[in-house]
């Protein structure tokens, strides 16, 4: 039971990981310095990362729930 919980945060851990840097990629397509005032280069950084980890924790923790939704999903046949 515990070595579940364990291998389990490891999942999570990864996935959320992966899906961050999935989408600090996939943001890397908009132009953001159209949006930015001048001379605001750290706050722009700052946004920049703060919206990839929000976007990238989201995508991963619904990955994650389906994931154990349909891990469930057979109990309710039994």
């Amino acid at each position: 039971m515990v070595a579940q919980f364990g291998q389990q945060a490891l999942l999570s851990i990864l996935s959320h990981l992966v899906f961050i840097a999935i989408t600090f990629w996939a943001l890397q397509a908009l132009r953001f310095e159209k949006l930015i005032k001048p001379n605001r280069v750290f706050q722009a950084r700052l946004l920049y990362v703060l919206l990839t980890i929000a976007i990238g924790s989201v995508v991963s923790q619904f990955f994650l729930d389906y994931l154990l939704w349909s891990q469930q999903l057979p109990m309710m046949f039994q």
